[in-house]
């Protein structure tokens, strides 16, 4: 009882709310606020979480904690011979959600999927002309230049053409950048000159429907009762309290003031196993953590000087102090549970020595001066960046090269990183999808600069063999394109990989339902609250 009055209060709820109504509160302590809750224009988990999951629905889903794709909007599909178009049969009955600031007139159809698409495809869709914004996953997975238009075919049924087959077309678009929107309230925003408000009022047809955002602070959702998946929504109210402290995420959970948590750090780990109001789960991450090296800066463009500072880096302090026994090293840029991962490749030895013999022959006896950006939040893939910051400065001090920790608000430092602002920078990633190009080809391609390629990384033989392997879905033939992408990858050094982490969910023990997703998202369908 006196938790459940915490966590109502905690929430903002009005006091003298039942306790039935209280039960059907489920309150999650979230790291950050969202960039903004148009999916198409963001890659931040947090964002996703927000808005992709808590609002809106896709053609395609991932089965809840599983990378298994399963029908959503659409109840089946199929794919032409020569693998060039995909024909989707729609989910008749889909209401979208009424809010105070919409009430729509018709249901879900095959415009709402039109619309959606083709406004991250066609540079002079009406509504992106009014609302000029880059769509950087439909960029950087290749969707953008390959999807030659999405048409209708009937009300519920829909047609992609594609220049070339895209072996991941249907696991890329059910991740959340592919959120299906309304027409119909993109089409009153256009028609009232406020296109930008797409991206502060969502609309969706997903478990909850969004009620407030306080930036910073909280957002507020209600269940959608009329959610096309019906009893999958289990709580009347979900509230995320942005905490971007994860001491004090923690807290609020154990004093009852939040059920969930994102992100705990290594080091409460033991605690909170032990605390009898607690539970936690555990799974192997997806994820890898690194240090990503801007090629274009006129150091870092050297190979000799990537590798000196690769290898003036000590990963074994590094990994002990910072993941705490929650990470193993990383050596490529892919998980090791991703199929086609080599692991023939191996990291350079820890050697101050040879990494100041390889300074001096890039021309920089004396080191020199760089900017080292550390991420402001925490993610399993890097759980303390500030701390692995400072180490990395400490390394690289004894080989000559000064380094300057440089931070930002989490939104802003993504931009600015994106931009090419940094000369290395902390970051990582939790795979979207199971396949290797949502590594390779996300990060790492000439098309992803400007999006998810921090380092600015563009080899016309790595990007040969990443968009090559798109294009079949012989698997024998994927791996072995995959697998020399990994080599030029090692060879050429674009980033220090760090770690693979384990990903530890903690909740308190009156949450039911909630499952770790292999990609680190927080959904809250099917969970509910004693």
């Amino acid at each position: 009882m006196q938790a459940t009055k915490k966590l109502l209060l905690a929430a903002g709820l009005v006091a003298g709310v039942s306790m039935a109504h209280a039960a059907s509160t489920l309150i999650y302590c979230s790291e950050a606020s969202p960039e903004g809750f148009d999916n198409a224009q963001y890659t931040g988990g947090n964002t996703f979480d927000a808005s992709g999951h808590a609002i809106f629905s896709r053609l395609v889903e991932f089965e809840q904690g599983s990378t298994r794709a399963v029908p959503g909007l659409a109840e089946s599909w199929s794919a032409s011979p020569d693998g060039k178009t995909y024909t989707f049969k729609l989910r008749k009955g889909v209401k979208f959600h009424t809010t105070d600031f919409f009430k729509p007139t018709r249901e879900f159809n095959a415009d709402d999927v039109v619309f959606t698409f083709m406004r991250m495809i066609d540079k002079n869709h009406p509504f992106r002309k009014a609302y000029n914004v880059e769509f950087p996953y439909a960029s950087d997975t290749g969707l953008d230049s390959n999807i030659t238009s999405v048409e209708k075919v009937d009300p519920y049924t829909v047609r992609f053409n594609l220049k070339e087959p895209d072996a991941d077309l249907i696991i890329k678009i059910a991740m959340p950048f592919a959120s299906i929107l309304s027409a119909e309230f993109g089409d009153k925003l256009l028609k009232e000159g406020k296109a930008s408000q797409i991206n502060q009022l969502p609309v969706g047809t997903g478990p909850f429907i969004f009620k407030r955002y306080q930036k910073d602070a909280q957002i507020r959702y209600v269940a959608n009762k009329d959610y096309w998946k019906k009893g999958a929504v289990k709580v009347d109210n979900l509230v995320f309290a942005i905490t971007t402290d994860p001491s004090v995420r923690y807290q609020k959970m154990k004093a009852g003031e939040c059920h969930i948590m994102s992100y705990p750090r290594p080091t409460d780990l033991a605690a909170m196993k032990t605390d009898p109001a607690l539970k936690m789960m555990s799974s192997q991450g997806f994820n890898i953590g690194y240090l990503s090296y801007n090629v274009e800066k006129p150091q870092l463009k050297k190979l000799e000087v990537r590798q000196a500072l690769d290898m003036a880096i000590n990963r074994k302090a590094i990994i002990d102090a910072v993941y705490q026994g929650q990470g193993q090293e990383a050596a490529n840029p892919m998980p090791p549970t991703l199929w086609s991962y080599d692991k023939s490749l191996k990291n350079a030895p820890y050697d101050v020595a040879k990494a100041k013999a390889l300074l001096a022959k890039a021309g920089y006896p004396n080191g020199f001066d760089i900017t080292l950006w550390a991420m402001p939040v925490q993610r399993p893939y890097n759980p303390n960046a500030k701390l692995m910051a400072e180490m990395i400065q400490s390394d690289w001090a004894k080989i000559g090269v000064r380094a300057k920790i440089v931070s930002y608000e989490w939104g802003e430092y993504l931009k600015r990183m994106k931009n090419g602002e940094h000369d290395a920078g902390l970051v990582g990633w939790t795979g979207d999808y199971a396949s290797p190009d949502n590594f390779l080809g996300v990060l790492l391609t000439c098309e992803a600069v400007g999006g998810s390629n921090y380092s600015r990384f563009c080899n016309k033989e790595f990007d040969s063999a990443v968009l090559a392997a798109r294009k079949t879905n012989n698997q024998a033939e994927r791996t072995k394109l995959y697998t020399k992408a990994q080599q030029i990858f090692k060879r050429e050094m674009p980033w220090t990989t760090i770690a693979h982490s384990v990903v530890n969910q903690p909740m308190r023990k009156e949450v039911n339902g909630f499952k770790i997703s292999p990609f680190g998202d927080y959904t809250f369908q099917n969970v509910s609250v004693k």
